[in-house]
């Protein structure tokens, strides 16, 4: 999946542009595509820099790669290793890591980051299989695996392996279909529970209570002043 001779190089970009052409309903031509179409040209750089990075060229390489950074606003690591048909959709803000690996055909939307999680040197970014779908703004963050046929959704942030065949919402990333099928009954975005407003809320009960133990204390101190001066009255 990941070879690094010049024909290898040429099917895999002829393999980009066909995905344009398949999974984007506004390409009209090839001539269209190869001119305007900013997420290709990102991989097509990417292509040629990954090549001199093969052959250990890594400063033509990174000079490459942030050229092409310069030019779309996508940034992908010349060291990355990704299959034939992959399609950047839209781009901009784009990231995958030196240590990425993505398979064949794969769809990634604008926002996206492919990161790692620390500085250790080796492998510290994720391994996406075939035929994954990654939605804007997602963050997949970390060494691991997500598997074959995978969706995630816009702005999800996936901090552990997904399965195949599974689609993955929220943050952090939960898996909510498997194999088609709904892995939890409710799956509604609007009406969920907000984690914040729940802390909020907790600290108000418990503020509740401080308030009343004030109010009781004061008012013990209150009675015991009370009888204190009735006292001394008494002894006068």
């Amino acid at each position: 999946m990941f070879e690094h001779t010049v024909a290898h190089t040429i099917e895999h970009i002829k393999s980009d542009i066909e995905s344009v052409k398949k999974r984007d309903p506004a390409a009209r031509s090839t001539l269209e595509i190869l001119l305007t179409y900013s997420g290709l040209h990102a991989v097509l750089m990417y292509r040629v820099a990954h090549f001199f990075y093969t052959k250990k060229l890594y400063t033509i390489a990174r000079c490459i790669s942030q050229l092409a950074r310069l030019l779309t606003g996508i940034e992908i690591h010349p060291g990355a290793k990704i299959g034939k048909g992959f399609f950047i959709d839209h781009g901009s803000g784009v990231v995958i890591g030196e240590t990425a690996e993505i398979g064949d055909n794969c769809l990634v939307y604008q926002g996206v980051t492919l990161g790692g999680t620390g500085k250790e040197k080796g492998k510290r970014h994720p391994t996406l299989g075939n035929n994954v779908m990654v939605g804007a703004g997602a963050r997949v963050l970390g060494p691991f695996k997500v598997g074959d046929n995978v969706k995630i959704a816009a702005n999800a942030v996936v901090l552990e392996e997904v399965p195949p065949n599974c689609t993955a919402v929220g943050v952090p990333a939960r898996i909510v279909r498997r194999n088609g099928q709904k892995v939890v009954n409710d799956l509604d975005q609007v009406h969920i529970p907000d984690p914040v407003a729940q802390e909020l809320c907790a600290y108000r009960i418990r503020l509740e209570k401080l308030e009343k133990q004030m109010n009781k204390l004061e008012i013990a101190e209150i009675g015991k002043k009370y009888n204190n001066g009735k006292q001394q009255g008494g002894s006068l």
